[in-house]
């Protein structure tokens, strides 16, 4: 569980490689007293010792990284890929970079951390990638990303709605968390008529104290079933947080959920590749103009080029209306503008949308069977639905 650190199972192993002193002596006071646990660390850059991890018969695998050494790189890329996260494999970097972390996010590293480590944070970090199979088995979240193409498109509409036809979905209703992370000017409570609960002021200082319980404490709940993650809106501040604070919550999040929903806000932050590689699926809602189709196509386009690895964009049409006559735009528009990322259309329904926000109820609590939950349903859960099946992920890089 996050925040806490728990003792080592017995037979746990440690490997651990560095060329750095102070941080070899860190790894062995801070494992070396447990007689549980079986330490071993290799001195050297990972060049050098890369030969001597490949076969590591190891829990968790340490490795000790300077991001500048191309050879150390490259040496960390093969390992990620023998490894395929058998042993998971926990990477150590001199600072925090942007670009470094989007290399790590791309080879799939399970898990970073940044120097100095604090003892507290390696143990913790061990703990977890050690117990991380097994709450893989019980519990993996698929991840649904909405990205708006530009603003106003009425993306919060359609998350909600998705958010509400995957927990009804199934013989049971399935746990599920919708997560807003528009901590300027998000409006997914407002548009539930819930409490915004996230503090942000609690968790940012020391992120690592996030665990199980705290969740529970940030979560609001809808009457509904469904479960929300929204903090309170502060438009006056442009609020930058660090790549960890977000990751961590929503790898959390994902442990606990079966589904989770995540409203994205439309600036790029330094987590957003992260929440974008770690989806299932990812749908890019636009509207239906000229201007709003170009943003789309573009945005596509970045997402491509970004990122290598990861879900391909789906985009959503919203608003549609088809014009039977007169020069507007026609489906056969949409189509040959967006190619294979068009997904569907959202019909323009204003007056049950708009009744919905201004009530903070869902759209099936003013019209069951709307035209607009019609075509969610057929995206998402459809044996029609664009975009690969891909298997259940958990969050990357969630340090």
């Amino acid at each position: 569980m996050f925040g806490r650190a728990k003792p080592e199972p017995v037979g746990t192993r440690i490997l651990a490689q560095t060329a750095d002193a102070a941080f070899e002596q860190t790894v062995r006071t801070t494992f070396g007293g447990n007689g549980q646990i079986d330490v071993t660390v290799l001195a050297g850059a990972l060049a050098e010792q890369e030969r001597r991890l490949e076969g590591a018969d190891a829990t968790v695998v340490v490795a000790d990284i300077d991001p500048r050494q191309d050879a150390d790189l490259a040496a960390l890329q093969r390992l990620a890929q023998r490894f395929a996260g058998s042993p998971p494999l926990l990477v150590v970097i001199p600072g925090f970079d942007q670009d470094v972390a989007r290399q790590l996010l791309q080879m799939r590293i399970s898990d970073f951390l940044v120097k100095p480590v604090a003892p507290l944070d390696l143990v913790r970090a061990c703990a977890r990638l050690a117990q991380g199979p097994k709450q893989a088995d019980s519990t993996e979240a698929r991840i649904y990303t909405f990205l708006p193409a530009a603003g106003g498109v009425g993306l919060t509409t359609l998350a909600i709605e998705t958010a509400m036809l995957l927990m009804r979905t199934g013989a049971e209703r399935a746990s599920t968390c919708l997560v807003d992370l528009d901590f300027q000017q998000g409006a997914c409570a407002d548009y539930l008529d819930l409490e915004p609960r996230l503090d942000l002021d609690e968790i940012v200082p020391r992120p690592e104290r996030l665990d199980r319980q705290l969740l529970e404490v940030m979560l609001s709940h809808h009457a509904s079933g469904l479960n929300l993650i929204a903090a309170p809106n502060r438009p006056a501040e442009m609020r930058s947080f660090d790549f960890e604070v977000v990751t961590r919550l929503l790898d959390l999040v994902a442990a606990h959920f079966h589904n989770v929903v995540i409203d994205v806000p439309r600036t790029w932050f330094p987590w957003t590749d992260s929440v974008l590689v770690g989806s299932n699926r990812l749908f890019i809602v636009t509207e239906m103009t000229v201007p709003g189709l170009r943003h789309a196509k573009h945005l596509v386009s970045v997402i491509r080029d970004r990122l290598t690895e990861g879900p391909r964009p789906e985009v959503i049409v919203n608003r549609f209306d088809q014009p039977l006559f007169g020069t507007g735009l026609k489906r056969a528009d949409i189509e040959q503008t967006l190619g294979e990322s068009f997904a569907t259309t959202i019909p323009n329904n204003y007056r049950l949308v708009r009744e919905a926000i201004d009530r903070g109820v869902t759209l099936d609590e003013v019209k069951a069977g709307s035209n607009i939950a019609t075509a969610l349903r057929k995206l998402v859960l459809g044996e029609g639905a664009r975009g690969k099946a891909k298997g259940e992920r958990r969050l990357a890089l969630a340090r």
